[in-house]
This record gives structure tokens, C-alpha cells and sequence, in this order.
């Protein structure tokens, strides 16, 4: 028989690159049953000029469909879809929402930048990650979400429109990318960053803590340990990172598609991950990298845990 305070849930995470759907049930803490993810790239070709392009458009509401046969299938009588920077900043965003709606059935909430670093934080703070004060950084496709926290506490956050598609289509114009292109991308990190690094003067991180994504790929790569992206968290050899970073920005397109734990999705977006995190670590000068697996999927599911 089951507990009053027990609720199956389904989450949903519209993302510029790739769609995620986790099932969960919640009762006194979160069993996850089903997960799955689609590589939608929703912010492919015109993501700069803010338009999600027909093929994209009809991928992503291919990708929901799916997700609706599972919710079905689960009996899911709590949904919660949330869309980040694609759909947000998109001017055919709430044309997309509308279709998902109608195609699907499935309610898309179109979350504020704000939002989603305070989702993130709360996955993060769940995977037992922050130890103490710390840097979370989010590299998604459209937009990248960074927060200063202590294990109890968030102090600061800020979501910047420099996801790894946005600077791809921008600035990654040759193979392996050039000196050049990597200078721009500094230039503009330089210009757009000036909170964050006033930030960290505040607060004074001692750990930069990846949330998911790139970081698994830096994980998986560096610790030749596929369920390295499966645990809660762990820790980054820095030293292997470094090493790795250099690796993957001096390698051409076909040679990453040949490195083992890099997956199709993520051959060229991994170089711009690198150089957005090669910059904060200078800027900031940490030396401790940490893992958590846990991101806006998982922080939405303890929202969703606190307050049902």
C-alpha cells in the first residue's frame, strides 16, 4: 500500500543541446526509476540569432513524444518540464512551447536564468559535493550558470548567455581551433565575466565544482572510469585535466571523434568547454576540481521532494 506522502514524478529538462527526462518516486528521499536523454541540439545553426531552426524545432517535439510514451507508460501524475536558454532567448520559444503542449500534452515552464542556477545549486548541494566554500559552474548549450555556496548556503549567482553552442557558432571557425579564435573567446570571456570575477573576490571560493556535463566528460576521460559520471560526485585530478585540456584544443575534429569517453555530441562543444573552464580556473586560480552528477534535474526533483 502506498504512503500518503509518496508521489511518482517525471522531470523533465529541455536543454539546447539535449533533452533529459528522469522518473522518479519521492517518498522520503528520491528513487530514481527511468532516465533517458535525446541529443535534440535545439540550438543548432541560429541559436545566436535566436531562432530555433524547423529541423530543430520538430527534433525537439519528436524527443517529447518520446518522453510522453514513458510518463504514460509510468503513470505519471506529476510532470515538471523546464526549459532553459534555447527556449528562452529563442523569438519562436513560445511558438515551441505551444506545440510541445499540443503534440505531447506535456506543460513547459520557461525558467529565468535565475531560476535555473538556484535548481542547480539545489542538485548540486544534494550530491554532497560542497564541502566548502565553493564555485559551481554549469556549461550548458545556450548559457552557462555560475554560483558561490557554502554547503548551507547560496551566496551569489548568475547565468550568462555563454553556452558552449553560443561560442561554437560564434568563434570556432577552424580545425583545431585556432590561436586566434581562442584569443576572442578570451576577449569576450573578459568583457562578459567582470561580475563573476568580482565575485569570486568576495566570496573566495576554494573549490570549482562542475555540475554535470563537460565535467563528466572530463572525468570519464581522465579517470578511463565509465561510471566515474554515475557516482554522486568525486574529485578531478587537476594535473590530468590540465593534460587533457591541452589535448583536446590542439586536436582536430576527427581525432576527438576517435578519444574514448566522448561522446558525438560533445567532439567540438568539449574544446569551448575547455577554454570556459581553462578561463574561470586562471581567473579565479583554484587548483581543486569536484564532480557532481547531480544538476538542474536533480534539484528540481528535491524541489519537488521539499514541497509536495
Amino acid at each position: 500500500m502506498q504512503k500518503d506522502n509518496f508521489m511518482r514524478a517525471a522531470v523533465i529538462d529541455l536543454g539546447t543541446n539535449t533533452f533529459h527526462l528522469v522518473i522518479a518516486d519521492l517518498s522520503d528521499q528520491i528513487k530514481v526509476l527511468y532516465k533517458t536523454n535525446i541529443p535534440v541540439k535545439l540550438g543548432e545553426g541560429r541559436i545566436n540569432d535566436n531562432i530555433i531552426i524547423p529541423e530543430a524545432f520538430e527534433r525537439g517535439l519528436q524527443a517529447l513524444k518520446q518522453f510522453s510514451e514513458q510518463i504514460d507508460r509510468y503513470q505519471i501524475k506529476k510532470v515538471k518540464a523546464t526549459a532553459t536558454s534555447a527556449i528562452r532567448s529563442a523569438l519562436n520559444g513560445t511558438d515551441f512551447v505551444k506545440a510541445a503542449k499540443e503534440r505531447s500534452g506535456i506543460d513547459i515552464e520557461v525558467i529565468s536564468g535565475d531560476r535555473e542556477a538556484e535548481y542547480i545549486f539545489k542538485g548540486v548541494q544534494a550530491s554532497g559535493a560542497v564541502q566548502k566554500m565553493s564555485l559551481i559552474m554549469d556549461i550548458g548549450g545556450g548559457s552557462t550558470e555560475f554560483i558561490l555556496c557554502s554547503p548551507d548556503e547560496l551566496f551569489w549567482k548568475k547565468s550568462y548567455n555563454l553556452g558552449a553552442a553560443r561560442l561554437m557558432q560564434a568563434y570556432f571557425k577552424s580545425d583545431p581551433i585556432s590561436k586566434k579564435d581562442q584569443s576572442l573567446i578570451t576577449k569576450h570571456l573578459d568583457a562578459e565575466l567582470s561580475s563573476l570575477k568580482e565575485a569570486c573576490n568576495k566570496y573566495q571560493p576554494e573549490i570549482l565544482i562542475g555540475s554535470a556535463g563537460a565535467f563528466e566528460t572530463f572525468a570519464t576521460m581522465i579517470l578511463k572510469d565509465p561510471s566515474a559520471g554515475t557516482r554522486p560526485s568525486c574529485s578531478i585530478p587537476l594535473e590530468g585535466y590540465k593534460k587533457l585540456s591541452s589535448h583536446l584544443i590542439t586536436s582536430t575534429h576527427a581525432e576527438r571523434s576517435e578519444m574514448e569517453g566522448l561522446i558525438p555530441l560533445r567532439v567540438d562543444m568539449i574544446v569551448l568547454a575547455v577554454l570556459l573552464t581553462n578561463y574561470v580556473l586562471d581567473k579565479t586560480g583554484l587548483k581543486k576540481i569536484e564532480l557532481s552528477s547531480y544538476d538542474l534535474k536533480m534539484g528540481v526533483l528535491y524541489h519537488l521532494l521539499q514541497t509536495k
